[in-house]
């Protein structure tokens, strides 16, 4: 079964950092571009970083910029999301998102991804 699955979400501190991870299963996260979105409730779902497949190209939105780290794993299975000194904007549902052989666009479309994750919440306590 073809599926990603994110950990790491929980409720952390104003100015705190978590790391949130989304493990691959049934597919390898090689040649696929890799991304996290995040939602808040009552609002859109909106793009946070990228990775292209090759790993030539890149995007972050401007919230995410100096705070937000996007990688991937050697092993090729897992895409991390570093998130450091977190404010109150950041609580959301966080989700990871693959696309075989994907590049990045500005703001991250959802319709350029095929794999999802169910999402991972982040609370930030002010």
């Amino acid at each position: 079964q073809v599926q990603l699955v994110e950990s790491g979400g929980g409720l952390e501190q104003f100015g705190g950092s978590l790391r949130l991870s989304c493990d691959a299963s049934g597919f390898s996260l090689d040649q696929h571009a890799i991304a996290w979105l995040r939602q808040a409730p009552g609002k859109h779902r909106e793009g946070a970083a990228c990775i292209s497949s090759s790993g030539a190209s890149s995007w972050s939105a401007a919230f995410a910029k100096g705070r937000f780290t996007i990688s991937r794993a050697n092993n090729g299975n897992t895409m991390y999301l570093q998130l450091n000194n977190l404010d109150t904007a950041d609580p959301a549902a966080y989700y990871c998102a693959a696309e075989y052989l994907g590049g990045c666009r500005r703001g991250i479309p959802e319709t350029d991804f095929d794999y999802w994750g169910q999402g991972t919440q982040v609370t930030v306590a002010s």
